[in-house]
């Protein structure tokens, strides 16, 4: 494995940027249409830094959060695009899981992604999580990604259109992928603490080097594309539905089970504490307000 990537890391951090500015746009398009361009709620832009231990410059990102939309109550979507040295704890965590020798004698990485998180107004629109990223090491490269529903009040309607949205970004890329990547959904989104899944599932992949890599960079557009047609419809059928203080707690509570999935579980969370990104991105993904019993 070289480290001659280059225009292929280019091209993933521009595709991420990209699809950060679409889904920013589609946002503020449905609060447009819920309360008109005037009342809208706007995305706040702001730049994020990671520092290597040595106080290096290791690369960063751009966070793009709206809080008290009329639809959103939080969202954020952002990118980043980081470098440097992996530390001694996720030399051997990715050793160990990925299977990658040398890490200890090389420990340099690449890695680029968007990640996305709503919370949302009204209880009865589901919180939706997704992410897409290209990793390098100089032993082997890999995606990793997917999407997943969680709302607070069920919809059958609303998980089955999710999962055919998902399932036709997933099929031309093989038969019984879709099956795959969510079955991998269910068991990574699931909180054994809780013994109970953290939403209604999506895809989930990682470790994804089939030896192509246009064949896997095309994948993990395709399920970047298939995002806001999975969910746009599912947020302008609930927004207006009238909803009342128990609906909120409903909301509330489901939130917290959330909130300890990414605190506990989630290897985005710890990967980004553990190399020094912005805390305040990394923790993005909270819901601004949860309740416990």
């Amino acid at each position: 494995m070289t480290d001659d990537m280059q225009d292929q890391k280019t091209r993933a951090a521009d595709w991420f940027r990209k699809l950060r500015d679409d889904i920013v746009q589609a946002f503020h398009d449905i609060e447009a249409r819920h309360v008109g361009e005037e009342e809208a709620g706007r995305f706040v832009v702001s730049n994020t830094t990671r520092t290597a231990p040595d106080g290096s410059d290791a690369g960063g990102g751009e966070m793009s959060v709206m809080r008290g939309g009329r639809v959103f109550e939080k969202v954020g979507v952002n990118i980043s695009t980081v470098y440097g040295e992996l530390g001694e704890r996720a030399q051997a965590a990715m050793a160990a899981r990925k299977g990658l020798p040398g890490m200890a004698e090389d420990p340099r990485f690449w890695a680029s992604g968007i990640s996305l998180v709503a919370h949302m107004q009204n209880p009865h629109v589901p919180a939706v999580h997704m992410n897409t990223r290209m990793f390098w090491t100089p032993h082997a490269w890999w995606f990793g990604g997917g999407a997943d529903l969680n709302p607070c009040i069920e919809y059958d309607e609303d998980t089955d259109h999710f999962h055919a949205e998902m399932k036709a970004a997933c099929d031309p890329h093989g038969a019984t992928l879709y099956d795959e990547l969510k079955a991998w959904a269910d068991e990574y989104f699931y909180i054994p603490h809780r013994k109970r899944a953290r939403g209604v599932g999506g895809i989930f992949y990682d470790d994804r080097n089939s030896g192509d890599w246009e064949a896997d960079f095309a994948l993990t557009q395709d399920v970047g594309r298939a995002f806001l047609p999975a969910y746009v419809p599912v947020v302008d059928k609930r927004r207006e539905i009238p909803w009342d203080m128990d609906d909120k707690d409903v909301q509330l509570r489901h939130r917290g089970i959330y909130a300890e999935y990414n605190l506990v579980y989630d290897r985005g969370t710890k990967f980004g504490l553990e190399t020094g990104h912005d805390p305040d991105a990394v923790l993005m993904s909270l819901p601004p307000m949860a309740k416990w019993v």
